[in-house]
């Protein structure tokens, strides 16, 4: 269902967060849900839920919630969580379900790295593009019968019609 109706799209661009730990929160929360993808950062943002790093583990010591290694990005989540409120806002100005909404797609990519002003030891800054794509996951009505759909629909139960009987008159037996 990947039409371009059901998709909301936003980007973040030079963003002054670690390229390192916006990968690890992006691959953190892809494929959630984006209310309980914004609740986990805001978990992260008070210290509460710690983000497994699985690629970049230097001095990230193992966390009693979750197994593994993992720390506390606090800046980085603060404006990611940000960057999902705009991608939220987006997909409601397109007439989305806001509450049926999945993260399919979340990447970081290194942006440009100017230097930093003032400094006579050549130092740069870090700068990280993101880009979120969400998408509306329909849900099907459950409990709802075919002859209430059929209803609905002004059509027909086919389910009740013979088809060897199609072409016989109603009312009119042999």
């Amino acid at each position: 269902m990947e039409k371009e109706e059901y998709i909301a799209k936003a980007n973040g661009k030079s963003l002054g967060i670690s390229t390192k730990q916006a990968i690890e929160i992006c691959s953190f929360i892809r494929n959630k849900n984006l209310q309980e993808a914004k609740n986990t950062l805001d978990d992260v943002t008070k210290m509460k839920m710690n983000v497994p790093f699985r690629r970049f583990t230097n001095g990230a010591g193992h966390k009693k919630k979750k197994k593994g290694p993992g720390k506390y990005p606090v800046k980085a989540a603060g404006i990611i969580k940000k960057l999902l409120e705009s991608v939220e806002s987006n997909a409601q100005f397109k007439g989305l379900n806001t509450s049926n909404l999945i993260i399919k797609h979340i990447k970081a990519d290194f942006a440009s790295r100017p230097w930093h002003f003032g400094r006579q030891r050549r130092r740069k800054m870090k700068r990280t593009n993101i880009e979120v794509v969400v998408e509306e996951v329909k849900t099907e009505g459950k409990g709802i019968k075919n002859s209430e759909k059929a209803k609905e629909t002004g059509r027909e139960s086919k389910d009740n019609q013979n088809p060897k009987d199609g072409n016989k008159m109603k009312g009119k037996e042999k």
